[in-house]
């Protein structure tokens, strides 16, 4: 069976993850989709990025994790150019409201080598 590409392959741990749970108020569908896509594809061109993972519900509730080698690579992608003018029109168009949430990842396991794998 192939990997699911929405999954991150991330090394083993430690590493680091930045959790961006959102709410979207609905407008400007169009911007954001094209900010969103450009983010997309500027966020793997950082030093330090391993991965992205992502989903959004019916309410407009979305959950997005990025995957780090070490907290600088998230504080420099935090002060990139581009970066800085996505996060800017977050609060003044996209979200109604929004939680970062910073942490290092001690440990991560899959289905397959969990230690219940071939039970």
């Amino acid at each position: 069976m192939a990997a699911d590409p929405r999954f991150a392959t991330t090394p083993q741990p430690p590493y680091w993850v930045v959790l961006f749970t959102s709410r979207r108020n609905g407008e400007d569908a169009e911007g954001y989709a094209r900010m969103a896509a450009a983010m997309a594809e500027l966020a793997p061109k950082q030093p330090g990025y391993l991965g992205i993972e992502s989903a959004r519900d019916a309410e407009g509730v979305g959950i997005t994790l990025s995957y780090w080698a070490s907290e600088q690579a998230i504080h420099d992608w935090k002060r990139v150019a581009a970066h800085t003018e996505a996060q800017r029109l977050g609060h003044a168009r996209w979200y109604t409201d929004f939680v970062t949430r910073i942490a290092r990842v001690e440990r991560a396991y899959t289905k397959a080598t969990s230690e219940r794998a071939g039970l």
